[in-house]
């Protein structure tokens, strides 16, 4: 009976070691994630990203561009953003957003601030994404160039230098492209696995019934 409690207390001790230390590489690799939106922005592809991104575990921000936090998409949804583009330290972000939508897109690529802070993130070789026709922003940036790069049809003129495809989701360096709504869940979980790694994406997929094609 002493034998059979030591050894129970010993496997308990190890299982709060195990958890322990599993909480603890949980809380080393979280990622701070802002998603930009602006008016007339694709709302399914900005929320889709917020979403699956939290449910991996990241600190993720919705970031208004706008004159309020009160944001109307491109089909008419309103959402509350988190907070302003003026009142977030952007220092310790890991990866940038932008979803795609009409004329969101054009609001984004006028912002001074947003693309200022676009090239200097991607300078530093953090990530930077965009969906839909938000790849043609970084395109219009210089981002793109000699990179490979897929967007929203019709809009890859935009994508200044880049050798344009017309798979899903493209990472290429530290730039991850998407093509549109229905791209909207793998370009999340391809964010998910360069971020957290391909088994947590992989449990964020399957958790929402994601299969793939």
């Amino acid at each position: 009976m002493l034998q059979y409690s030591i050894g129970s207390r010993i496997q308990e001790e190890r299982k709060v070691l195990h958890e322990t230390g599993k909480k603890e590489r949980e809380e080393k690799i979280m990622a701070n994630v802002y998603v930009f939106t602006a008016f007339g922005f694709e709302e399914i592809e900005g929320l889709t990203v917020v979403d699956l991104m939290r449910r991996a575990g990241a600190q993720v921000q919705m970031v208004s561009i706008s004159d309020g936090l009160a944001v109307k998409g491109s089909h008419g949804i309103e959402i509350k953003a988190d907070t302003f583009f003026e009142d977030v330290d952007f220092g310790q972000a890991d990866l940038l957003v932008l979803p795609g939508g009409m004329p969101g897109t054009l609001h984004l690529g006028e912002h001074q601030g947003l693309t200022k802070l676009l090239t200097e993130t991607a300078a530093q070789g953090k990530r930077v994404a965009a969906i839909c026709a938000a790849p043609s922003v970084l395109g219009g940036l210089g981002l793109l160039k000699g990179k490979r790069a897929v967007c929203y049809p019709g809009f890859e003129d935009k994508l200044t230098g880049a050798q344009v495809g017309t798979e899903e989701v493209v990472t290429d360096g530290n730039i991850t492209t998407s093509r549109g709504l229905g791209t909207a869940i793998p370009f999340a979980l391809e964010l998910i696995s360069l971020l957290f790694g391909q088994e947590k994406a992989e449990e964020i997929g399957a958790s929402v019934i994601y299969s793939g094609r």
